[in-house]
């Protein structure tokens, strides 16, 4: 079992608060998705058994035209091969979503659209630099639904200080009266040298209020599972049986390639990331080179990432399995570490297993980290 994203580093605009590798400038899309087909060729013994799940992630994948995803697609299937139940997700932006646009994603296998939502009122979307209207996020979820699409997942954006409780909580209503089966919803951070960094340091954007955005994600724990979803990861609720089984598999360890510039690839063992810059990408790759670092993660690094991969899901830790896998001292350490998180009722044990309660969600990176062997 395996996965593979590929990254496609073009926007029509960048949001104010990205700060994931992507340009706005399309004269080099040819030359990179050319070189994506040449990269997936170098990687063709990366993985092992069956891709059973496909990402097309960025950026913006929506903007490619179809014989452009073919090309990426019959790349990739030359190389690996896919088993007859992957899952082919494609991210979009509810800008790019067409009726013409839905038949060709359908015409090529992609089975689950991950639209970029963010919020369904104009002034949020303002205050973020989204193109999308609020009208226009509405529309292309119905849209997707009349195409067929029925394994949607939407992204929605929480601590937006032009968003308040009651309009938060309206945003969350508004997806659940929709049907959405997957709704993944992340804390809006103002990452360093970013345009929304630059903006409030300027005064020419309000801040961030971390006391908002805590009463935000209570807000949002308490009325999903209210209404029947399964908080099964952080940021991520889905109805019963509608996981992303590509983001789960990240979190349960699963080999994944990553290609295009930036991406991540995992093979158990190793960790290695593409360099995030378009020109060296194409010119190592055009050299018949990987334009990769690399990493041997040792036994420690392996523990560290089960542990904080493991507590930010509903599945959690089992410690028969870390006494398996990384031996009874690390065993030892966990269960020393979980005495303190249990006591403070921000962890709960279940047999063997170890899982974050509500409150311990609110702090779940700093619990995480705080069980790491650090030599």
């Amino acid at each position: 079992m395996s996965g593979i994203y590929i990254h496609i580093p073009y926007c029509r605009q960048k949001c104010h608060y990205c700060n994931f590798f992507s340009v706005a400038s399309f004269g080099t899309l040819p030359l990179m998705l050319r070189a994506i087909c040449l990269e997936t060729a170098l990687h063709k013994n990366y993985l092992k058994g069956p891709v059973e799940t496909l990402y097309f992630g960025g950026g913006t994948p929506s903007l490619l035209e179809e014989e452009q995803l073919l090309m990426l697609m019959s790349s990739l299937e030359t190389h690996f091969i896919f088993s007859p139940t992957a899952e082919i997700t494609l991210e979009a932006n509810p800008d790019d979503i067409t009726t013409a646009r839905l038949a060709s994603w359908k015409r090529l296998g992609i089975n689950r659209l991950s639209i970029g939502i963010q919020s369904f009122r104009d002034v949020d979307l303002h205050y973020l630099n989204r193109i999308h209207s609020a009208d226009k996020a509405l529309k292309c979820l119905h849209l997707a639904r009349q195409a067929g699409f029925d394994n949607l997942t939407l992204d929605l954006i929480f601590g937006i200080p032009t968003l308040s409780d009651k309009a938060w909580l309206e945003n969350i209503k508004t997806a659940i009266d929709l049907g959405i089966p997957h709704i993944s919803a992340y804390a809006l951070t103002v990452e360093p040298k970013t345009a929304l960094d630059v903006m409030i340091r300027k005064g020419r954007a309000q801040p961030v209020s971390e006391m908002q955005t805590v009463q935000h994600f209570g807000l949002l724990m308490q009325t999903m599972e209210a209404h029947g979803y399964e908080h099964y990861e952080i940021s991520n609720y889905c109805l019963p049986g509608h996981y992303a089984r590509h983001n789960t598999s990240y979190w349960n360890g699963v080999p994944y390639l990553g290609l295009g510039p930036s991406a991540h690839s995992y093979n158990g063992h190793s960790r290695q990331w593409n360099v995030s810059s378009l020109d060296e990408y194409l010119k190592e790759i055009q050299s018949n080179r990987l334009p990769a670092e690399k990493e041997i993660l040792s036994l420690q690094q392996q523990y560290n990432e089960f542990v904080m991969t493991g507590l930010r899901t509903r599945w959690g830790c089992d410690v028969s399995i870390i006494k398996q896998r990384f031996g009874s001292e690390y065993c030892d350490q966990f269960l020393k570490q979980a005495q303190k998180w249990l006591n403070q009722n921000h962890l709960q044990e279940n047999g063997n297993l170890f899982t974050l309660t509500t409150s311990g969600k609110l702090l779940a990176d700093g619990i995480a980290s705080d069980f790491f062997m650090i030599n």
